[in-house]
C-alpha cells in the first residue's frame, strides 16, 4: 500500500476524485474501487521511485509501456489486464475533464485472456459441504444457514455477509439484494434454505448478537458484520472436513448455483437475472462449464468415449 511518503499529494487527490466519479457514475462496488485504488497507487508509486516524471499527469505512452515491462512476469495476465483497465479509465476521465489533451493509454492493448472455466462442485460435493458445519453450536447453525442461502440464491459473498433481516421475506420466500451498480433483484430462496434460515433465526441468532436490535442477519462472533475473509476461511475449513478435493474459491457456490440450474434445464436469461449480471455474455460462461462437464461424463462412461 502506498502512502504519502512515496506518492505525491496531487496524485492522491486525482485518484480519489476519479474513484468518487466511478462510484457516482458507474456504481462500482467497494471491492472494485479498492482494487482500482491499489492499481493506481502502485503505478503512482512506481513513477515516484523512478523520478522520471512529476506524477500521474506527466505520463506518456512510453512511460506506461516501461511500467508494464517492469511488471514483467511478476504478475499474471489477468492482474495486468485489470491494472490496464484501471489506468485506461483514469486517463479517459482526465481527458473528459479536459485536464489532459492526450490519452497515454489510447494505444495500449489489454493482454489476451483465454477463457478460463470456473471450478464447479458436483451436486454431491455441495451436499457434503452443506452438511459439514456442526449445527449443535450457534456458529455452526449460522454457517449452515449461510451456506444454504449462498447455494440456493447464487449470492456474492459480500451480498451474503452484509445481508440484513429486512431483506429476507420469509412469507414470500424471497431475498431482496442490492448488487453491483446498486441494482436491486429479488431471488427465491427455495424451501431448504428457507427452513434453515427460519431454524437459525429461532435457535441461534440471538446467541450471537449482544445487541438484540441489530439488523445483521449473519453476525460475526462479536456481533458485527462478518468480514468476507472470515467467511472464506470458514468455507475452506468445511471443504477440508467434507473431504472435497476440488479447489474452492469464495465464488464456488455461486458458480455451482448457476451451473446446476443450467444442468437441470433452466433458461440462460433466468440465470442471468438471478445472478444479477447486466450482460448475458457474462452468464454464458456457465453454458461452457455445463458442456465441459457433459464431455467429461461422456468420456468417462461411454464405451467409446
Amino acid at each position: 500500500m502506498a502512502d504519502k511518503s512515496d506518492v505525491t499529494g496531487q496524485d492522491f487527490t486525482l485518484i480519489d476524485q476519479y474513484l468518487d466519479a466511478c462510484w457516482m457514475e458507474k456504481g462500482l462496488s467497494q471491492n472494485s474501487l479498492a482494487a482500482y485504488r491499489r492499481d493506481l497507487l502502485f503505478f503512482a508509486r512506481w513513477l515516484f521511485s523512478k523520478s522520471a516524471v512529476a506524477g500521474l499527469m506527466d505520463v506518456d505512452e512510453d512511460t506506461v509501456l516501461a511500467y508494464l515491462d517492469a511488471r514483467g512476469d511478476k504478475f499474471d495476465r489477468r492482474s495486468t489486464a485489470r491494472a490496464i483497465s484501471a489506468l485506461r479509465g483514469f486517463y479517459q476521465y482526465q481527458v473528459r475533464l479536459e485536464l489532459l489533451t492526450d490519452d497515454p493509454m489510447s494505444n495500449v492493448e489489454l493482454p489476451k485472456l483465454g477463457r478460463t472455466l470456473p471450478k464447479v462442485l458436483t451436486e454431491q460435493d455441495v451436499e457434503a459441504l452443506l452438511e459439514a458445519p456442526d449445527i449443535g453450536l450457534p456458529i455452526g447453525m449460522r454457517d449452515r444457514a449461510m451456506l444454504e442461502l449462498l447455494y440456493a440464491c447464487g449470492l456474492r459473498v459480500t451480498e451474503l455477509v452484509t445481508l440484513e433481516t429486512h431483506q429476507v421475506n420469509m412469507r414470500q420466500g424471497v431475498v431482496r439484494l442490492i448488487g453491483k451498480g446498486n441494482k436491486e433483484r429479488l431471488v427465491p430462496m427455495g424451501e431448504e434454505a428457507l427452513n434453515w434460515i427460519e431454524r437459525y433465526s429461532k435457535e441461534a441468532r440471538s446467541e450471537l448478537l449482544p445487541n438484540p436490535s441489530s439488523q445483521i442477519l449473519f453476525p460475526s462472533t462479536r456481533g458485527n458484520v462478518m468480514a468476507r475473509q472470515t467467511f472464506w476461511y470458514r468455507i475452506k475449513r468445511y471443504v477440508v472436513e467434507a473431504g472435497i478435493q476440488v479447489s474452492v474459491s469464495p465464488h464456488t457456490l455461486r458458480h455451482a448455483f448457476a451451473t446446476h440450474l443450467l444442468n437441470h434445464g433452466a433458461d440462460l436469461r433466468v440465470v442471468q437475472l438471478l445472478l444479477g449480471h447486466s450482460d448475458l455474455s457474462t452468464t454464458q460462461i456457465y453454458t461452457y462449464v455445463a458442456q465441459h462437464r457433459l464431455k467429461e461424463i461422456h468420456a468417462m462412461h461411454h464405451p467409446r468415449g
